[in-house]
């Protein structure tokens, strides 16, 4: 039995073993959608370097691994979860903590915001939100080639549920914190929707942090709709251990007039592939998608970004930015896809690196594939060193070349930066990349719980 088909079968026990405890506190309807997605996976597998999309990125060291599997927490855990807070300075949020894919509290599992504004568990918002569900779950992942999106639509058991009814504008960001804490190395995968209606306004901030260094596998799927009119934008941050593997999949449908951004920061993390979808689904929707990603060591961190215009007038912009130091692997996989009928379509990707030593690697995959005539599309990707010219003006102005480089590295990655719309978090951003920099930030660094 190769490799791949003893990955499969794996997979398969866990299924066997743990679907009936899942099933029995999920609803009908989650519940529906979990054999044909797991006989989906079983075509598929996890996905290989054989799959196109993941060329550049061998998952076999996390995924070929025997994981203290875990499903359940306990009340211990929920304390814990509990207890957390983020410290960044004067980031004025909407709570909410997830701990190794569940939403832990002792006490309400959904609660209401200003303006009829649901945020909460998953699981608890397919009992009273069961059409909501119906109409929005699981109708916007595209996951033909990817086994990896079926493998949570089958066994994931709770998550995040955002629902903000038409015309609501919420005034400030919702957040979740993603911790991941275990005395045993596990294998989590949470679920999250998010409904923003029409003309209404939603900020979504997504924080990553493990408080424990044990060897951590997540696999999250986020689908998220944007009503006609409306404004949606998530930021993610990522600030994980090297013995961590963080696979994200973002699936963004969006409607007519509406407006959508992502905003992929990667401060930490040993593994870490996100992959981003943007669906303009109406005339007039328009996109961005950022991504900012500082590595070192043995590091490998991946963007795929996928971007489909399939109705005319719209438009999209991608900018995804790295710096690159040691041994570490950086790959960037964006693709345009304009259909026929998506006349009208202005789209610019653009994806720049640098590379700090000779043995850093960044592997990039610029792509357009176009099918309508009145489109405005560009691609481009660089990837080099530093611009001695400019090291050389900044040191005879004073400045010495380690401080020099420094400065020009911090305003490379500004770029991205400057991109964040909340500006407690941006102003925060700018610090911790800038410690990045300077080899000064940890593995959450930036939380109150001081991971050993």
């Amino acid at each position: 039995m190769n490799v791949h088909n003893d990955c499969r079968e794996r997979y398969h026990k866990l299924y066997e073993k743990n679907i009936e405890k899942i099933k029995a506190k999920s609803s009908p309807y989650v519940n529906a959608c979990r054999e044909p997605a797991f006989e989906k996976f079983m075509q598929l597998g996890i996905p290989t370097t054989k799959n196109e999309n993941y060329r550049y990125t061998d998952l076999s060291h996390f995924f070929n691994y025997d994981y203290k599997n875990y499903f359940l927490p306990g009340r211990e855990d929920f304390l814990k979860a509990e207890q957390f807070r983020c410290n960044v300075p004067d980031l004025d949020t909407h709570g909410i903590i997830l701990l190794n894919g569940f939403y832990p509290t002792l006490t309400d599992k959904l609660r209401e915001l200003p303006g009829g504004i649901m945020v909460g568990s998953l699981n608890e918002a397919a009992k009273t939100f069961g059409d909501k569900i119906a109409q929005h779950y699981n109708r916007f992942i595209n996951g033909d080639s990817d086994g990896l999106v079926h493998l949570n639509t089958a066994m994931a058991f709770d998550g995040i549920f955002v629902y903000v009814p038409s015309g609501v504008k919420l005034q400030k960001p919702v957040q979740v914190v993603n911790l991941v804490d275990s005395d045993n190395d596990i294998f989590n995968q949470h679920r999250n929707l998010i409904i923003v209606e029409k003309n209404a306004d939603l900020t979504l901030i997504i924080c990553d942090h493990t408080l424990s260094p044990q060897k951590f596998l997540t696999n999250a799927v986020t689908e998220v709709y944007v009503g006609e009119d409306s404004h949606f934008d998530i930021i993610r941050v990522q600030n994980e251990h090297n013995n961590a593997a963080k696979i994200t999949h973002t699936f963004i449908h969006q409607e007519k007039n509406s407006t959508a951004s992502s905003n992929n920061i990667t401060l930490h993390g040993g593994l870490v592939r996100n992959s981003t979808h943007h669906f303009l689904g109406g005339e007039g929707a328009e996109c961005s998608a950022y991504g900012l990603y500082l590595s070192d060591k043995f590091q490998h961190i991946d963007n795929y970004i996928n971007v489909n215009h399939a109705f005319p007038n719209c438009r999209s912009n991608q900018l995804f930015k790295g710096v690159l130091d040691d041994m570490a692997k950086g790959v960037f996989n964006g693709r345009i896809y304009v259909m026929k009928d998506a006349q009208g379509t202005v789209a610019y990707q653009k994806n720049n690196s640098i590379l700090l030593t000779d043995d850093a690697v960044m592997d990039t995959k610029p792509q357009l594939e176009i099918y309508a005539d009145d489109v405005k599309c560009s691609h481009g990707a660089t990837i080099g060193q530093l611009d001695e010219d400019a090291l050389f003006y900044l040191q005879s102005r004073g400045i010495d070349r380690r401080e020099a480089q420094l400065m020009l590295m911090f305003a490379f990655a500004h770029e991205v930066i400057q991109n964040i719309n909340v500006e407690a978090l941006r102003e925060r951003m700018d610090s911790l990349v800038m410690q990045r920099l300077r080899g000064e930030l940890s593995r959450c660094a930036n939380c109150m719980v001081k991971c050993g």
